[in-house]
């Protein structure tokens, strides 16, 4: 077994809402927090069959309570990363 230091970047897209913004950071905050909790300092065996980038994306996205969601993006380090793209 081994551990990484994951970076998750979560791409919202929709219309601009009156108040100039897709969604407020604090929206995004709230919906990630319960998500990330579960994945922090986990044993992701534990918390999914296979725990590879590609999959902790797809596994976050479908945690994510957002309409605007368009993208999540988990890193394993600054060059290695996986993407999960809403389909369109």
């Amino acid at each position: 077994m081994h551990g990484h230091t994951y970076r998750a970047e979560v791409t919202l897209s929709g219309k601009v809402r009156d108040d100039g913004m897709v969604a407020d950071f604090y929206e995004l905050e709230a919906a990630m927090t319960p998500v990330l909790a579960q994945l922090d300092h986990a044993t992701l065996n534990e918390v999914m069959e296979n725990p590879t980038a590609e999959n902790i994306a797809g596994w976050i996205a479908e945690r994510l309570a957002l309409p605007q969601l368009a993208s999540v993006r988990v890193y394993e380090n600054p060059d290695c990363w996986a993407e999960w793209e809403r389909e369109r």
